[in-house]
């Protein structure tokens, strides 16, 4: 598929529409079907795809492995962290009402930053597992 041009153009212009859409479906994921992993699939699908046209070396000079390696830790940090940061406020784990001083306001940033956390890991070890697999026969 690396030389197939009208392939190549055609996904010049979907690869930022993929990217949009799935900030649309992480950000909406508050108010109605969506959220943090679906988002990250979807994210994961347009570097996916640029590698399958591209290749492998120029998806790898756009998404390098200490990338994916940081953006698997950054996401499982959030997500960790939100719950730390809500014990140290005097809630349980994962209790996101101690994180603002009105408690819907509290739900809403720690479901945000959640679904935030879990679409970067999900991403990035979407993206890791393609490349790994990808370049099994290499």
């Amino acid at each position: 598929m690396e030389h197939t041009s009208i392939l190549r153009v055609t996904s010049k212009l979907l690869i930022p529409m993929i990217l949009l859409f799935a900030l649309y479906v992480q950000f909406h994921g508050d108010f109605g079907p969506g959220g943090g992993f679906q988002a990250g699939v979807i994210f994961a699908s347009a570097f996916i795809l640029y590698a399958m046209l591209f290749g492998m070396s120029a998806a790898r000079k756009v998404v390098p492995a200490w990338v994916t390696r940081i953006g698997l830790a950054t996401g499982l940090l959030l997500y960790a962290g939100v719950g730390v940061v809500g014990m140290f406020k005097g809630g349980n784990y994962l209790n996101y009402s101690v994180l603002a001083h009105d408690p819907v306001h509290g739900q809403h940033i720690g479901i945000t930053l959640i679904e935030f956390g879990v679409g970067t890991t999900v991403c990035f070890a979407m993206i890791t597992i393609f490349f790994v697999y990808a370049n099994r026969n290499s």
